[in-house]
């Protein structure tokens, strides 16, 4: 897996201070996309052990809120099974820190068994993910006004308490409520 940038003290992708990965390679190629040059799986550099620990390490500061994945599309096959040890590892050394994933595909149709995203390492993902932005970015639906996300048919979902309930729980801040079964 290659990665295109990893942004540090990032206010943008998630809620508090974090640390983002955006990973390269996306088959969407969502018009108007913000991060174009990632669609290419061999942008950037190479995501080695070191990478990783120099994501980990840049997450030890108490003010850091977490760890962010977006692209690219981390959800893609061969990204997810680069992203899970980095995932493991993460949610290992900071239980109480979270992990948002930004992915085109939906976690309700694509990213569950015989969903088009959904591979041997998906369900290991998703049980460690406490936020997942999904769905395409679609120019046409743009809205500036829209937290943690681009246009309005993306979703900020609660995985944990969707996977707990059965149904699309979505994020709002510290309230969530509750959308259509999944």
């Amino acid at each position: 897996m290659n990665y295109a940038n990893i942004k540090f003290d990032d206010i943008a992708n998630g809620p508090g201070v974090r640390t983002s990965l955006f990973v390269s390679g996306c088959t969407h190629a969502c018009k108007g996309c913000f991060n174009e040059v990632a669609w290419d799986f061999k942008y950037g550099k190479a995501f080695t052990n070191d990478t990783m620990e120099k994501i980990l390490d840049s997450i030890k500061p108490e003010y850091i809120s977490g760890m962010t994945i977006l692209g690219g599309e981390p959800m893609e096959k061969v990204n997810q099974r680069g992203i899970l040890p980095l995932i493991e590892e993460f949610k290992r050394r900071f239980p109480t820190k979270s992990l948002w994933i930004y992915s085109g595909y939906t976690f309700d149709v694509d990213l569950v068994p015989g969903g088009r995203a959904y591979c041997e390492v998906t369900q290991d993902i998703l049980s460690n993910i406490d936020v997942i932005v999904d769905g395409k970015f679609v120019e046409e639906l743009y809205d500036i006004t829209l937290r943690f996300r681009g246009s309005s048919n993306q979703r900020l979902i609660d995985v944990k308490r969707s996977m707990k309930n059965n149904k699309i729980v979505l994020w709002e801040g510290d309230a969530v409520f509750a959308s259509h079964s999944m």
